[in-house]
């Protein structure tokens, strides 16, 4: 079998990947294809190097992956919630084991039960929304590691930084970790650009975020007239949004942007950041190591909120299938034959 016939898929989905990335790279599209690039390519490399390991590795991998996961994800909630206190987001790692236990075992417990159309039916459609349901949570957790990556070589205008919450008048350890990451990129291209902490007074909160992080950026030594706060936002898009405003009625030219968050917000950031057209990267500061998954859960929900698209397409399609004989049975009885 030729090289060219065995890796062609891996080829496409590499062309297509490649393309949609230079276009625009906080794409959640590129998440997709970067994954199915990946795979086709390993399997490729399976079948032409005729190698017995990476097939073994894939069989062994892929029926005890849902069983790793799910022990990984309970033992990460416990420590969280130990660490954090008891919380809904706190326990969605064990919300999420819990999906994956029901989704393996209520299909074909369901089927076993009940052998009618209607529930083999149901069954399947819930397979397929799985199916992409978690196909899409290992799309994004592996492109957003690869985003995250990549050399941020640019000069930025402005560095925006994301509110975190305070601790009384002074920023939570999150939220300094994003302040000093700023701080860093700041000083690697000479504090040129200008700082922007962005976040509004919440409900329980005495100052801005806003106002704390300028605070803390002062005490570090920065400049005054090298900070300019956004001290209205209460949320990442509005972040961007009252950012925006601001730096456009500053500069009437072109400018580039660093979105600096925590390493699990810094792909959404730079996709909600794309939306609102500004431009930049997206940079991230370092999160324990023990609260990722759950911070990456609920960013991945945050995401599929917005993206539900594909669920909406399954789910015709599947509604088509399940009422396409009942049209042929409409059309003999509309369209009699002659």
């Amino acid at each position: 079998m030729s090289a060219l016939l065995v890796f062609s898929p891996a080829i496409f989905w590499c062309i297509l990947f490649t393309w949609s990335y230079r276009k625009e790279p906080r794409q959640f599209k590129n998440a997709i294809f970067f994954l199915l690039m990946l795979v086709f390519a390993l399997g490729a490399c399976a079948i032409y190097t005729d190698e017995i390991g990476i097939v073994l590795l894939l069989g062994i991998a892929i029926p005890f992956a849902p069983i790793i996961t799910v022990g990984f994800l309970l033992v990460n909630a416990w420590i969280v919630i130990r660490r954090e206190g008891f919380s809904l987001p706190n326990v969605l790692p064990a919300l999420f084991a819990l999906a994956i236990v029901a989704w393996i075992i209520g299909i074909p417990v369901a089927i076993g039960i009940s052998h009618s159309r209607v529930v083999v039916s149901l069954s399947a459609l819930l397979l397929v929304l799985g199916l992409w349901f978690f196909f899409s949570f290992v799309a994004l957790l592996v492109y957003s590691w690869f985003y995250r990556k990549l050399p941020r070589k640019r000069r930025f205008d402005y560095i925006i930084i994301h509110g975190a919450g305070l601790k009384g008048e002074e920023p939570t350890p999150l939220l300094r970790g994003r302040i000093d990451k700023a701080l860093e990129l700041w000083s690697a291209q000479g504090c040129s650009a200008i700082l922007v902490p962005s976040g509004g007074q919440g409900s329980d909160e005495v100052i801005s975020e806003a106002e704390a992080m300028s605070r803390y950026m002062l005490r570090l030594g920065v400049p005054r007239e090298a900070i300019l706060p956004e001290d209205q936002s209460t949320t990442t898009m509005e972040n961007l949004v009252f950012a925006k405003n601001l730096l456009d009625a500053r500069q009437a030219t072109p400018y580039r942007c660093a979105f600096v968050t925590s390493d699990y917000h810094v792909f959404r950031t730079a996709l909600y950041a794309s939306h609102v057209g500004l431009k930049g990267d997206g940079v991230g500061s370092r999160t324990a190591s023990y609260y990722f998954p759950t911070a990456f859960i609920r960013e991945f929900i945050a995401i599929t909120k917005e993206h539900w698209m594909p669920y909406v397409i399954l789910t015709i399609m599947w509604v088509t299938s399940v009422l396409a004989p009942y049209f042929g049975q409409l059309l003999r009885v509309f369209l009699p034959s002659q």
